[in-house]
């Protein structure tokens, strides 16, 4: 009896996943892939007394659940997702993924920041923000496995439900985590398809006597790419895919910034904040909380770090977060290196000349005869390889979810045809959204907003609700107050888009996307 309840305890402490929805009562059979017997291992010399027996069972069982690599899902269907089909991910795979996730076309807007804010105040806001996102990347990590042994969260919606309710987590945490996934994919369809277009005009040169496809048609080229792609199975076997969005990103941010300080200030140069009316305290106002927002919105990956931290194993010898933590300082180390040197270089060339859109229009716009096609032409293809590759990453939460109904509705994997039905749907509802809603580039800034607490305010009342720190205690305090800051600047940014709103108008037009520039 003592042996079998020592085995009974100890397959407690068995490391679980968390569903990603909630689960009804029925019998489930596990797939060949997680069915583990676990046989003692048999005794070098004769064990005649059944307690020499359960001794050496427990004792196989630590070696190979405890000790080991292997981790049992808490539900077995689990295995069929794409998210937690696999679990052989380790801390390189978490640098690729994090720093595909990190960095992309919203670094190139940076130097706009620093044109509304002015040198000192948009250094400083910057640092402030990078520390922070940091410290709620940190929090999230920790949180994908509270308990050693316990239930680990997989996805940031099962998290929310979790901590805020069902009802709560759908009202605050949705239509954020939503956005962060579908609405980048849908942007990175504009950029990358926007980007192929300047790519063919600058290979064809302006003697070309071929025929330039329209915007709607690169968009087309883009997402066709785009989910063919995609077909890759599930998070783990994208890890090539995040390591060359990452060298992309990588090598087009310091390519952009390197050849805009090699050229030099533009004429006219100046380092004053740019207000479009002096005088005017409500366009300055404007124009501060612009700069703020997109400081703040050039920091993404939050809502991808627990997906990614899903594909590793965890036992309590060797809990996930210790790899994953490696991957992303490793990760944020660089991009550290990549955000700095473009908003610092290019605002320094361009100053308050700056063309809304980024260092990148202002490359094409100021150097697009000095400098060299080669140059341009690099640039541009690394933009699109980066659009491309991003968008897997960024896709897969929504692909997880969409099997996620059909195999606990139907206890059965989603069968190959299928899955890539679901891909390909995807890809054409964002080609559809991109072309049919060119206009939702004005309100960037409002979905911003909503979509602010989850990188920076959601994760730190996340802390306090689940590890339940003693109140009063500086951990305590700290989370409530940036809890509470990030709410609040979340408050300002959709109040002061929405009256920039109604102070400037907005142009809707349906179904007439303008070029990107």
């Amino acid at each position: 009896m003592s042996s079998s309840r020592e085995v009974m305890v100890l397959s407690d402490s068995e490391v679980q996943s968390a569903p990603p929805t909630p689960r009804p009562p029925q019998p489930v059979s596990a797939p060949p892939s997680q069915i583990h017997i676990h046989s003692p291992s048999p005794a070098r010399s004769p064990l005649a007394s059944p307690v020499r027996k359960a001794v050496a069972g427990v004792k196989g069982y630590l070696e190979e659940e405890v000790g080991g690599h292997v981790t049992r899902l808490a539900d077995p269907r689990d295995a069929w997702l794409p998210v937690t089909e696999s679990r052989s991910g380790n801390a390189y795979y978490a640098a690729f993924h994090s720093l595909s996730s990190g960095i992309g076309f919203q670094a190139l807007v940076l130097p706009t920041a620093f044109a509304s804010l002015g040198w000192t105040w948009a250094i400083i806001c910057l640092t402030l923000a990078f520390g922070w996102q940091l410290y709620t990347l940190w929090l999230l990590v920790r949180l994908h496995e509270p308990v050693a042994g316990a239930t680990r969260y997989s996805r940031y919606m099962h998290l929310a439900t979790t901590v805020f309710g069902d009802r709560w987590a759908n009202i605050l945490a949705l239509l954020p985590v939503t956005y962060l996934s579908a609405g980048i994919c849908t942007a990175l369809i504009i950029v990358g398809g926007g980007s192929m277009k300047m790519l063919f005009g600058i290979a064809c040169g302006g003697s070309c006597l071929a025929r330039p496809l329209t915007a709607v048609e690169w968009y087309l080229v883009f997402v066709c790419a785009a989910v063919v792609l995609s077909q890759l199975p599930n998070l783990n076997s994208i890890a090539g895919v995040s390591l060359v969005a990452a060298a992309a990103a990588v090598a087009y941010c310091t390519m952009i910034w390197a050849v805009s300080v090699a050229r030099g200030r533009v004429a006219g140069v100046s380092y004053d904040p740019v207000h479009k009316a002096p005088d005017d305290d409500v366009d300055a106002a404007l124009g501060v909380l612009n700069g703020l927002g997109i400081i703040a919105f050039a920091f993404r990956g939050h809502n991808v770090v627990l997906e990614i931290q899903g594909t590793m194993p965890s036992t309590l010898k060797h809990p996930s977060h210790v790899p994953m933590w490696k991957g992303v300082k490793v990760a944020y180390a660089i991009i550290a290196l990549c955000l700095y040197p473009i908003a610092i270089g290019g605002f320094w060339a361009y100053g308050n000349q700056i063309p809304p859109n980024g260092i990148l229009s202002a490359l094409y716009k100021f150097h697009s005869r000095d400098a060299s096609r080669l140059v341009l032409g690099v640039t541009t293809l690394l933009v699109i390889i980066n659009c491309l590759t991003t968008y897997q990453i960024y896709a897969m939460p929504v692909y997880d979810n969409m099997e996620a109904g059909y195999v606990h509705k139907k206890n059965r994997p989603c069968p190959w045809w299928m899955r890539s039905g679901f891909r390909a749907f995807f890809g054409a509802v964002n080609l559809l959204v991109a072309v049919a809603l060119p206009f939702l580039s004005e309100l960037a800034g409002l979905f911003g907003g909503i979509s602010l607490p989850v990188t920076l305010a959601y994760p730190c009342f996340m802390w306090v609700a689940i590890k339940k720190p003693r109140k009063g205690t500086a951990t305590w305090n700290v989370n409530w107050a940036l809890g509470i800051l990030g709410m609040s600047i979340s408050l300002v940014l959709i109040v002061g888009n929405l009256w920039g709103l109604v102070e400037k108008g907005m142009r809707v037009k349906f179904f007439k996307p303008a070029d990107f520039q």
